[in-house]
């Protein structure tokens, strides 16, 4: 008469530290997949950098024409370069970063000067109080906009505010550009010429 094993039981040879040897296959499948899912991509984004580096003759389109040449080398972790799309010169995003600085770029709508789309732009971060002269910047092109540096022990940054208007194109109606550079501390002399530079590349768009 043959006997029956009761149900669950697992032979001898199967078995280790009491669990059944067989399903260790398919649960250390399900683990590694869990840790992937939850720590592994993370941990491999980390450690591939972002890599769409500036090259000699790029040009960022900043819409309706505007453009500005970036800095050689630096990163392009947002934005459109002119031939390769269509940005909007009213939701524009860029993002520019080399070691230990950025330079980020916002178009947006805005009725004024600008000189009053930075205050704006400091009302809304809470920072309307902050010290500081404010200068005026032009460009190569003729493009005038006002500049506000600061310092803080996270490091130093540069706001500059245009309104992007051509010839013989209306400024108020015109969009807004605030560039927005930040560096480590002790970084903003290193970067002063290339910022400066960036800056005088902003041209605005065609004519309105």
């Amino acid at each position: 008469m043959t006997e029956t094993a009761p149900r669950g039981w697992v032979p001898v040879e199967h078995r280790f530290l009491g669990l059944d040897r067989r399903t260790f296959g398919p649960a250390l499948s399900v683990l590694v997949i869990a840790l992937v899912l939850l720590a592994g991509l993370p941990a491999v984004n980390a450690l591939i950098p972002w890599h769409n580096e500036i090259r000699a003759g790029d040009v960022l389109d900043l819409g309706d024409g505007a453009t500005a040449v970036p800095p050689v080398g630096w990163q392009l972790e947002d934005g459109t370069l002119a031939g390769t799309g269509a940005a909007s010169a009213t939701g524009l995003q860029v993002q520019l970063t080399t070691g230990g600085a950025t330079i980020s770029l916002r178009g947006t709508a805005f009725t004024g000067t600008a000189d009053a789309f930075l205050d704006q732009v400091l009302r809304s971060e809470g920072s309307a109080g902050v010290d500081g002269t404010r200068g005026t910047v032009t460009t190569a092109s003729g493009l005038a906009g006002v500049a506000l540096g600061s310092t803080s022990p996270q490091g130093d940054g540069l706001d500059v505010a245009f309104k992007m208007a051509g010839p013989p194109a209306r400024a108020e109606t015109a969009p807004a550009l605030l560039v927005r550079v930040r560096t480590a501390p002790g970084q903003f002399e290193r970067q002063q010429d290339v910022v400066g530079e960036f800056v005088r590349s902003i041209t605005p768009g065609a004519s309105r």
